[in-house]
């Protein structure tokens, strides 16, 4: 690894020596194993580490362990553009985790990658022109100190440690065991046992079709529906396709148009069409579920389809399921858990040995690193995006964010290229920083919520919006949320633009 290293306590401001990289990368997962490809292939003279706080690379994928954990996107738009994906259109964490290690194997990236390191801090110095990055290393407790002349954020938008479950009123009364599927128990037993799933998100429509073979019988417990979409494992274009034996990239290229082309169809009729989607969605889910189901109470949400996700399940799994009587859907609002399982508002109790808390995440700005510029803790609940790829006021610092509506990869992709042109850019113009700053036309502009809530307002994103960075009313102070907007503005943005301060 290319590295030079810095002795001078007084320099670094740390316990120790730290070693110096041109670029360090935060995060091991889909986004952080992207961006360190682009940068070893776009400039492979530049030193790079990148760190992460688990023991192993694919962040999300190695997270989630729970029964079927698999993609909520299609693999053909979830994977890299450079790295054709050659399994079925829906894959499992253990096969998106084999094609990480690929990837990695690939781009020669091992070599550059440290697990078991949680930062503590990063802080920036004008002077020194350079992040001082603060880990510990997870086991150990040792401290280690890193500096970078460029720091990438790419350690996605939650919570890790601790997934999100209410609290409610019995909770350590219940004799059986409660499980977030975030921290599932490898050895957990369900076999034959009466199951409450609480949620109604994808990890539930993930996780109940997974149970519902082995346990007695599993509910699906909600507050309020869910728009879910039966789709098949296979696109209809795949078998033919691969038929023809098509060079890989061929095949990965057509079926990604194929795929981002009908997404870009379901988002257009979410907004210009909302009440058809919603009648196609709702009369989908009534022909795979029994004869009078009462589909209007269960898979009817109030909001608009694509105001929150709607959740995939591939060949309607979790209709299968329901059909075969192994599972079943309640919608009503929890009293109190018992000894033995969960009474409803309603007065009906659902009994049950495992009770599952499919009840989402919490998101974490920058994995909940506290950050400093030039010893003045940054405030990013006070600081606009630039673009939705940096922050105003904060120098040489690049992050990662995708889509809701789309692939997550589809936007770190194309923030990856951004930001190697930005390198590009700098060191053609031979600049040593690059800080996003408002200009004066942008004084008296307000600072928005980072979701509007009309536009998206998934229950993670409110419970965390007074945590989160602000934008503008205005480009280039807001994060797009739409690829088939965003493809033909990322790309072509000019780095000159007065926004990017430059020294």
């Amino acid at each position: 690894m290319n590295t030079d290293t810095e002795t001078s306590h007084e320099a670094t401001g740390s316990p120790g020596p730290a070693e110096h990289f041109d670029t360090i990368i935060i995060g091991a997962g889909i986004s952080g194993i992207g961006a360190a490809s682009h940068l070893r292939h776009e400039h492979p003279g530049r030193s790079l580490l990148v760190l992460d706080a688990m023991d192993g690379f694919g962040g999300t994928w190695w997270t989630h362990r729970y029964p079927g954990a698999r993609s909520d996107s299609d693999l053909y738009t979830y994977a890299y553009a450079f790295k054709p994906w050659r399994g079925n259109s829906i894959a499992t964490a253990d096969e998106i985790r084999a094609y990480l290690g690929e990837v990695i194997e690939e781009n020669g990236l091992a070599p550059h990658i440290r697990y078991g390191h949680q930062i503590k801090a990063a802080r920036w110095s004008s002077q020194d022109q350079r992040w001082t990055l603060t880990a510990t290393r997870t086991g150990s407790g040792e401290t280690k100190t890193f500096t970078a002349s460029f720091l990438w954020m790419c350690a996605g938008y939650y919570d890790h440690e601790k997934g999100y479950t209410p609290q409610w009123s019995g909770m350590e009364d219940f004799k059986g065991k409660i499980v977030h599927p975030q921290h599932w128990p490898q050895d957990l037993d369900y076999t034959g046992k009466r199951v409450v799933v609480i949620g109604s998100g994808a990890t539930a429509a993930t996780l109940i079709p997974s149970l519902a073979d082995a346990v007695e019988h599993v509910t699906m417990l909600q507050r309020s529906p869910t728009f879910f979409s039966s789709e098949p494992r296979a696109h209809p274009l795949e078998a033919p396709l691969r038929a023809l034996k098509l060079p890989e990239d061929w095949m990965h290229e057509i079926m990604r148009r194929a795929h981002t082309a009908k997404g870009a169809e379901v988002i257009r009729m979410s907004f210009e069409q909302p009440e058809d989607l919603r009648t196609f969605l709702v009369e989908q889910a009534r022909a795979q579920l029994p004869e009078g189901f009462d589909v209007a109470r269960h898979f009817n949400p109030a909001y608009r389809p694509w105001q929150q996700r709607v959740a995939v399940i591939p060949d309607g799994d979790l209709f299968a399921a329901i059909r075969s009587g192994k599972a079943s859907v309640v919608t009503d609002t929890i009293e109190c858990f018992d000894a033995t399982g969960i009474r409803l508002c309603s007065g009906e109790h659902l009994d049950a040995g495992i009770i599952v808390t499919a009840t989402g995440f919490n998101m974490k700005t920058f994995g909940g690193v506290p950050f400093q510029v030039d010893g003045e803790p940054v405030d990013f609940t006070r600081r606009v995006t630039y673009r939705g790829v940096m922050i105003e006021g904060v120098p040489n610092m690049a992050y990662t964010q995708g889509y809701f509506r789309s692939s997550w990869t589809l936007r770190s992709d194309m923030v990856s290229e951004m930001v190697c042109r930005l390198i590009a850019h700098m060191r053609k113009q031979g600049h040593a920083v690059v800080q996003p700053t408002l200009r004066p036309e942008d004084g008296d502009m307000p600072q928005l919520t980072w979701m509007d809530p009309t536009n998206f307002n998934a229950g993670y994103v409110m419970r965390a919006q007074d945590q989160l960075f602000r934008q503008g009313d205005r480009d280039p102070w807001q994060h797009c949320l739409e690829y088939m907007k965003e493809r033909t503005v990322l790309p072509r943005v000019q780095l000159d633009e007065e926004a990017l301060v430059y020294r």
